[in-house]
C-alpha cells in the first residue's frame, strides 16, 4: 500500500468510525424505556394465573378481517370463562387510511373509561365503512377525525365528547398508539388479525378463525392441564 493510498485509507476509516459512533449514540438516545404497562387491552377482568390460557389478538379497527374475527373469538372467550384470558393489541396498518386515528381513539377512551374500550372497538367494526379508504377519499383528515370523535362519544357517552376531542391533541395518546404499533412489529406481526395462544403463533395469520377452530385449539390445552403431571399437548 503506497503512502498516499495508506493515508487516504486511514482517513476514510477514521471518518467512518466517527460517523458510526455518532449514529450509534443517536440510536441509543432515541430508544425509550419500556412502557409502564404491558401493551394491549385486557378483555377479561378475572384473575390470571399459571394455568390461565392467554390469547393475544392483534387487530386493526378498520380491517374487515379483524371485524369478522371478533364475534367467534368473543364467543369462545365467553364459553371458557375464567380459564381463558384475552389481550387485544392494536396494529394500525399503513394501507388502511384511518387505522391510526381509530386506534388512537381507542387509547383515548381506554384512558377515560376502560370499561367502554371494547364497546368502541365493536362500534368501529360495525361502522367500519365510514372510515375505510375509498369512503374517505373526498374528505379532509379533520373531517374524518371529527366523525371518529363523534362515533366514540355516541358509543361511550356524549358527555365524553370534549375529553375525546382533547385526547387527539394530547401527545401521550399519540405515543401510546405508536407504542402499540412498535410492540406488534417487535413480535413479528405484520397483518391483522393475528393470534397467539400462550405466546405461540396460531396458524393462518391474517384470516378470521371461527368458533369451531377456537375450540379445536383450546380444548386440547385444557385437557392437557387436567392430566396430572402433563402440561404439554401430546402433539409436541
Amino acid at each position: 500500500m503506497g503512502t498516499a493510498k495508506g493515508t487516504t485509507y486511514l482517513l476514510s476509516s477514521f471518518f467512518f468510525t466517527i460517523i458510526l459512533t455518532i449514529v450509534c449514540q443517536r440510536t441509543v438516545k432515541a430508544q425509550s424505556l419500556p412502557p409502564a404497562k404491558y401493551d394491549g387491552f385486557l378483555y377479561t377482568n378475572h384473575r390470571v394465573d399459571s394455568d390461565t390460557i392467554m390469547i393475544e389478538a392483534f387487530f386493526d379497527p378498520v380491517c374487515p378481517d379483524s371485524r369478522d374475527a371478533w364475534p367467534p373469538l368473543k364467543q369462545a372467550i365467553h364459553h371458557y370463562g375464567s380459564r381463558v384470558s384475552l389481550i387485544v393489541h392494536l396494529l394500525p396498518l399503513p394501507y388502511h387510511d384511518y387505522a391510526f386515528s381509530t386506534s388512537r381513539a381507542l387509547h383515548i377512551v381506554n384512558l377515560l373509561n376502560p370499561s367502554a374500550t371494547f364497546r368502541l372497538l365493536e362500534s368501529f367494526f360495525e361502522y367500519q365503512g365510514r372510515f375505510y379508504n375509498a369512503q374517505t377519499s373526498n374528505k379532509s383528515r379533520d373531517a374524518v377525525v371529527d366523525e371518529i370523535i363523534k362515533l366514540a362519544a355516541e358509543t361511550v357517552g356524549n358527555s365524553y365528547y370534549s375529553a375525546i376531542e382533547s385526547g387527539f391533541n394530547d401527545r401521550k395518546t399519540d405515543l401510546k398508539t405508536r407504542i402499540s404499533f412498535k410492540y406488534s412489529a417487535s413480535r413479528g406481526v405484520f397483518g391483522t388479525p393475528t393470534f397467539y395462544i400462550n405466546g405461540f403463533a396460531v396458524p393462518d395469520s391474517g384470516s378470521a378463525i371461527d368458533y369451531k377452530q377456537w375450540r379445536s385449539f383450546i380444548d386440547p390445552l385444557l385437557l392437557a392441564q387436567s392430566r396430572k403431571g402433563d402440561d404439554l399437548p401430546h402433539s409436541l
